[in-house]
């Protein structure tokens, strides 16, 4: 990313304030406008007013109907847009292969992710369905990177959605430029760290992968290593991983620093793991001596050095 070019997310249009709800109505979510909206450019998409059903409309539900899940009108069950929303689904999934992340409207027969009500013909409700378009879309781009706005209230899923979006950018801009065996092997290099903070297996086994890659092989190791990195990166990196990837760190830095200087950064790394301080503080302190006395590996690792905008959304 670019000074003068935001990265590209898809969103429900209703989160950005637009009048498309069945009821005429917005569903403006002030963090994705107010702070988000300042580093992202918003691709606004609404799928039940794009396949035709007008503002104000009949609203939808998920219904289980014949063992399938469909979409079909609250009060009009004749009213069936599941192929529409499925179809437009894929189409946009298509269409719009450079976005880097989606936020999807929460709970929405159409856009929810997951714990979507799903009816029964007796009227009783589960929430364990996702939407029908999300769903299609979803299905196309199993790595995008996407959430629910109610969940980016959560400051660990927040942080997640952020680091996964600007990997997975890092990611498209790589394979925009032309991917080799070699540009692969930098590319896992750099987030070397970043796997050790969510998955020390998944790490190992990234690392095995990319071992083999070559140009007679690169075709079919890059897909499967991009699913194996994004799927890693699912799990949340908590304090005693990240703990852990801190100590390794520290590790570069053995041969130079006096007693007292690991004492402190060492106290500072088990502040974070006690939760008495942030994940930045011991980060700033060990930039600080690599400054003093730079490493080459360290340098390349996004963990520490990642695009400052980045750094800046989660507050490192």
């Amino acid at each position: 990313m670019t000074e003068h070019k935001k990265i590209r997310l898809g969103i429900s249009s209703c989160l950005l304030g637009q009048r498309v709800r069945y009821d005429g109505n917005h569903k403006q979510n002030d963090f994705v406008v107010g702070t988000l909206g300042r580093f992202f450019e918003w691709v606004p998409v609404c799928p039940e007013v794009a396949i035709g059903l007008g503002v104000p409309r009949p609203p939808i539900r998920l219904v289980t109907s014949q063992g399938a899940t469909r979409a079909l009108g609250v009060k009009d069950a004749s009213l069936d847009v599941t192929q529409k929303l499925a179809t437009y689904g894929k189409q946009q999934a298509r269409k719009l292969d450079d976005i880097s992340g989606y936020i999807f409207k929460s709970k929405s027969p159409s856009c929810g992710m997951e714990r979507v009500k799903i009816y029964s013909h007796s009227g009783a409700a589960r929430a364990n369905g996702r939407g029908i378009y999300a769903d299609a879309f979803l299905t196309t781009h199993p790595h995008l990177p996407a959430e629910e706005e109610g969940r980016l209230g959560d400051a660990r899923l927040r942080d997640n959605f952020i680091e996964r979006v600007f990997v997975y950018r890092r990611w498209q801009a790589l394979t925009i430029t032309g991917l080799s065996a070699a540009k692969l092997v930098e590319f896992h290099t750099q987030h070397k760290l970043t796997l050790m903070a969510h998955d020390i297996a998944a790490y190992r086994a990234l690392g095995q992968l990319v071992a083999r890659a070559s140009r007679a092989n690169l075709k079919s190791i890059s897909p499967a290593y991009l699913q194996q990195f994004m799927q890693a990166l699912r799990p949340l990196a908590t304090p005693a991983r990240h703990a852990n990837v801190l100590m390794h760190v520290m590790g570069y830095l053995k041969k130079y620093l006096d007693a007292a200087s690991k004492a402190e950064l060492l106290e500072v790394i088990h502040a974070y793991r006690r939760g008495q301080t942030p994940l930045a503080a011991p980060l700033t302190l060990l930039k600080h001596y690599f400054r003093l006395f730079p490493d080459e590996y360290i340098a390349r690792q996004t963990y520490l050095y990642s695009d400052p905008q980045e750094l800046l959304l989660r507050g490192l």
